[in-house]
């Protein structure tokens, strides 16, 4: 994955004590173009966007309501931050295509390895 890369975040929150608020600030600061959903809006809206990397901020009974969505979009990636988890979710998405990866995009972003992942 090459830097500066466009990143959404379903799972966004304007509270500073969210993950989801952290990751969107540290993205920035390491000069991604981060896109920010929020509970009231859907990933169709970033439909031609050409996002790079999906991160996930949602628990997995949400994320099933969300799958197909996921899938339209087509990200290159999608990392599962901890507490999102869902085997058969994940196996879907590899099966379309899509880059799977369990971890937490801000240790990824302070170790050097989400452009890597």
């Amino acid at each position: 994955m090459e830097s500066n890369m466009k990143v959404a975040i379903l799972g966004a929150s304007h509270k500073p004590d969210r993950y989801s608020f952290k990751a969107n600030q540290m993205l920035q600061e390491y000069h991604h173009e981060v896109f920010q959903i929020f509970k009231d809006q859907k990933l169709t809206e970033l439909l031609g966007q050409g996002i790079d990397t999906l991160t996930l901020y949602v628990n997995p009974q949400i994320l099933e309501k969300e799958l197909n969505d996921i899938v339209a979009l087509n990200p290159r990636r999608v990392i599962f931050n901890p507490g999102t988890e869902d085997k058969r979710i994940e196996k879907m998405l590899q099966n379309k295509g899509i880059h799977v990866v369990e971890a937490c995009t801000l240790v990824l972003l302070r170790t050097n390895q989400f452009d890597k992942a």
